[in-house]
């Protein structure tokens, strides 16, 4: 049996719209073998099956879609499926306050849940609401990222190399978003709530373009060029760094979810003092769980030192804690109200220690390539080297301390996404300050990286000449 071609979907694993835009360029490619067959027969002669197989190939361009279709389809269904737990969350939680809204009441709120997982400000009664569900906003990226796959398929851009390829899938994604975004905005409008039409349409524009962008390039296989024609150094510390930004973010998820844990009676009485019954308990519990990553960065921020704030005027870091009145939420009953003391202090070196694993990593790496290129004879200057004497210093180093400036940068970036207004008055600033993060993180992943990348391949260098 054959393999399929590379611009074929199978329709057992494609989603729904990758199957509806493949399916007319399959109907024509089975119709022009059908054609060569029905020719071999008129002829006289015995079908041609290799030749019937030449021509199905030969029509293979016919089977991509117009841009603006593919991208339309693509974009509609990643934005019903990010759509719909945002609906859910929204039902259950308006069991919360006892309301009995009306379906399009509901629906409403839902649309503007939506634009807020995407960065939108909402102007309400109370003042802005800017504070992002995280958990939301990830969905939503990688269903975005889904549709820049799926529209560089449709349109044959799979596996080709080109970046420009890439780049149009992501544009007419990013057109179609905005589109949304702006008729979201519209339909979202109430009184007591309103939605700005053209941030909104902005906002979800350069969102979809970015995350259609990610899925694009990979799709179109532009990655691999653009990873080749980037200098080894910059290509291991973004690496690295990035590596280094998940470590930290995973410490503080790890941090978060034990001080969770830990107070967990007070979060269940804040839980049991809503009186909401079964489902509007499970609404309030995922209203919790959508702004898990906001509290995760949160915590990292809290390790790396500068901490963050619950409201104008206060600071809640290891060193020191100012808190006012807290929002009733069982997920807010593990932020701390002392600074750490004793072994606590060992939290701080989290950063570093995590610059340090990165750096391993790097040296590991790097000195499997050395192996590898030594074993093959491939770039004889560096296998030349002289006998006894380290190959790649300058490249390891300078990969070890770019890791610092790429981990501080993805670490501000996130601590920014996490941030935002939760009203008018106090609660005006809510999350980390973002320049003293990434300040502060990029120095720690920095000498973290560079340290541990030497002495491991010092180590081992020592360890291979037998001294």
């Amino acid at each position: 049996m054959s393999a399929p071609t590379p611009d074929e979907v199978p329709t057992e694993t494609a989603e729904p719209s990758a199957v509806a835009l493949s399916s007319a360029a399959s109907t024509a490619a089975a119709a022009s073998a059908g054609a060569a067959l029905s020719a071999a027969a008129a002829a006289g002669g015995a079908p041609d099956f290799e030749a019937a197989a030449g021509a199905a190939r030969a029509r293979t361009p016919v089977r991509r879609a117009p841009l603006a279709l593919a991208a339309s389809v693509t974009t509609a269904w990643a934005a019903l499926v990010s759509l719909g737990p945002v609906l859910v969350v929204v039902f259950l939680a308006q069991l919360v306050s006892g309301a009995h809204a009306s379906v399009d009441t509901v629906f409403q709120i839902a649309l503007a849940g939506w634009l807020l997982a995407h960065g939108v400000d909402l102007r309400t009664a109370i003042g802005p609401l800017g504070l992002a569900p995280l958990a939301l906003t990830a969905l939503a990226a990688w269903r975005v990222a889904r549709a820049g796959v799926h529209t560089t398929r449709a349109i044959g851009g799979r596996r080709r190399g080109s970046l420009r390829v890439a780049v149009i899938a992501a544009a007419g994604v990013a057109v179609a978003y905005g589109l949304f975004g702006a008729a979201a905005a519209v339909l979202a409008s109430m009184p007591g709530l309103t939605v700005p039409v053209w941030p909104a349409a902005l906002t979800l524009g350069v969102f979809g373009f970015v995350a259609a962008l990610c899925g694009a390039t990979v799709e179109s296989g532009a990655h691999v060029r653009l990873a080749r024609r980037t200098p080894t150094p910059v290509r291991d510390g973004m690496r690295t760094g990035l590596v280094a930004a998940l470590l930290v973010l995973g410490a503080g998820a790890a941090a978060a979810g034990t001080s969770l844990a830990l107070s967990g009676g007070a979060a269940s009485k804040v839980l049991a003092a809503y009186h909401a019954g079964v489902a509007g308990q499970v609404g309030l519990t995922l209203l919790c769980v959508v702004y898990g990553p906001n509290l995760a960065i949160w915590a990292a921020s809290y390790l790396i030192g500068p901490g963050f704030a619950l409201g104008t005027g206060t600071t809640v870091s290891a060193g020191y804690v100012s808190l006012g009145t807290v929002p009733a939420l069982p997920v807010l009953a593990a932020v701390p109200t002392k600074p750490i003391s004793g072994w606590g202090g060992l939290l701080l070196v989290v950063p570093l220690a995590a610059g340090m694993a990165a750096g391993w990593l790097l040296a590991r790496r790097s000195l499997r390539a050395d192996g590898s290129q030594r074993a093959t004879g491939a770039q004889r200057e560096r296998v030349d080297a002289p006998a006894g004497q380290p190959v790649g210093w300058g490249s390891l180093v300078t990969g070890a301390a770019l890791a610092g400036p790429v981990a501080g940068a993805a670490l501000a970036l996130a601590a920014w996404a996490s941030a935002g207004p939760l009203g008018g008055g106090r609660l005006a600033e809510v999350g980390p300050s973002v320049w003293p993060l990434a300040g502060i993180a990029a120095g720690l992943v920095a000498v973290g990286a560079v340290v541990a990348a030497v002495a491991t391949k010092a180590l081992i260098g020592v360890r291979r000449r037998g001294v």
